[in-house]
């Protein structure tokens, strides 16, 4: 897989996480009247500009552990989740300062050595929560490059991969559906036809499954026309993933795409997230505002991060 590939998907992830983090938990009133409209520091978090919290962080410890490992080591990865929790390792500046309730719960889990790593995540549906979304595209990406396809097999890898964190159906579906989605614009797609395709083959693979009526509203041929009231940005696993989607839905490059997603206020760092690493992979690095790289924190570092994932891929596939 080209490098230039997963630089997009990692620095728009990163970027749209940093544009989200200062307002986040910010009300969409609030935005309407103060909209972000580039990087600033300061905030909910108190953060300089640019700094990208824990959706990152996890992204990128997964993506350091299949490189290294060469696999999908799920024990090796958890062992990075707990560095992280423990020892701030993965963090834009050293501090980590933002973790779920879900995934603290699993990672002490892990901690204590209670339970084997997919067995660790939160199967309440109570914890649907959107954190294991946020950081599923490094197995994305992986098994499509590796495996040349996102089926069966490969979305059962991808719901043990929420499991390490979330593992209740909901949430293990909303990864599905999005790895769907992905798969199809790493084959090339743009968004509409990536969606369409990719909802497409969700409903073959997960419409006997009761829990996939939670998104019954992905499945309406006009959801993108939906207002903008009628979409939800919160914390919610389903929220997070409609609202990324109707954000890509109804953008056509980066910038917007990524300040309509943080302007919706709620769960701004992880909507941006989730709705920026699909974009970044559509529209490509050069998309992103040169000002907004140019502040994002440890640059340099998450583009290794990018290289040694894509090296270890090419040498596997």
């Amino acid at each position: 897989m080209d490098a230039k590939i997963l630089r997009g998907m990692l620095l728009g992830l990163a970027v749209g996480d940093a544009l989200g983090v200062p307002v986040e938990f910010e009300s969409r009133s609030r935005l309407k009247s103060e909209p972000v409209v580039g990087m600033r520091g300061g905030g909910s978090w108190g953060q300089p500009a640019g700094t990208w919290s824990d959706d990152t962080s996890l992204t990128i410890a997964a993506m350091e552990s299949i490189s290294r490992r060469g696999t999908i080591d799920f024990q090796d990865i958890m062992e990075n989740f707990l560095n992280w929790y423990e020892h701030d390792a993965f963090t834009a500046t050293g501090e980590r300062f933002d973790i779920g309730n879900t995934t603290r719960s699993a990672i002490v889990r892990y901690s204590r050595k209670l339970l084997p790593p997919t067995k660790c995540g939160a199967t309440e549906s109570t914890s649907n929560g959107n954190g294991s979304l946020m950081r599923i595209l490094p197995a994305t990406t992986y098994l499509f490059a590796t495996r040349g396809t996102i089926g069966g097999d490969e979305l059962h890898m991808i719901h043990e991969f929420s499991a390490l964190t979330h593992a209740h159906a909901v949430s293990k579906i909303a990864c599905g559906i999005y790895s769907l989605i992905a798969a199809q614009i790493l084959i090339g797609k743009n968004f509409l036809e990536a969606f369409a395709v990719g909802m497409s083959d969700a409903k073959k693979f997960y419409g006997m499954d009761d829990d996939f009526r939670h998104f019954t509203r992905l499945c309406d041929e006009n959801f993108a026309a939906l207002p903008e009231s009628e979409i939800e940005s919160s914390g919610y696993v389903v929220h997070t993933l409609e609202a990324a989607v109707w954000c890509l839905l109804n953008t056509a490059d980066y910038k917007t795409l990524a300040l309509k997603a943080v302007n919706l206020g709620g769960d701004t760092d992880t909507t941006a997230a989730v709705a920026g690493g699909l974009a970044g992979m559509i529209y490509g690095v050069d998309s992103i505002p040169v000002e907004w790289l140019d502040t994002l924190k440890r640059r340099d570092y998450l583009e290794k991060i990018c290289d040694d994932f894509a090296a270890e891929i090419s040498d596997i596939a």
